[in-house]
């Protein structure tokens, strides 16, 4: 008897972002990069033209697509501005902020007085994640951000991604 190893595959295939108030804040850029066949990162630069932030919520659903995308597994609202002070108050939100937080300037609490931004998040470092640390089924997938401040829905992230 053999041991063999399964082993999945992560690949971004898609990412938008959408301004939702553009006098609050907007997006500088928000790219994917195919550098080559097997490295892949997403980039983006918020810039915020009214700070401080201090009351910041994030939103987060996971969709998986059967035939059309549904909500899978996840659908979390946590108050940002105090998960920054103690990210151990919530494991689901814990999980997904350890996605970006080595490659972004969202690690720190409230109060934002400069632009934010997400950069190079490589392909390697996510897949990972969904599937050493947390393994996710085969398919594809929408993860959908809403970023909300003094209650008021201001932008949405969507990073589409593919397991297979």
């Amino acid at each position: 008897m053999h041991d063999v190893e399964i082993s999945c595959k992560f690949e971004f295939t898609n990412l938008q972002c959408t301004s939702l108030d553009k006098t609050f804040a907007d997006f500088e850029f928000c790219y994917l990069r195919s550098v080559n066949r097997s490295y892949k990162y997403i980039t983006l630069k918020v810039n915020l033209f009214k700070t401080p932030v201090t009351k910041v919520k994030f939103n987060g659903i996971l969709y998986k697509r059967f035939s059309g995308y549904r909500p899978f597994m996840f659908n979390i609202t946590l108050d940002a501005c105090r998960f920054l002070r103690n990210p151990e108050s919530n494991p689901v939100g814990k999980y997904f902020f350890e996605f970006f937080n080595s490659h972004s300037n969202l690690n720190h609490s409230c109060p934002y007085d400069h632009d934010l931004f997400l950069d190079k998040v490589p392909i390697d470092f996510v897949n990972h994640r969904v599937t050493k640390v947390l393994p996710f089924p085969e398919g594809d997938y929408l993860l959908e951000t809403h970023w909300i401040a003094y209650e008021i829905d201001r932008a949405v992230v969507k990073i589409y991604y593919n397991i297979s």
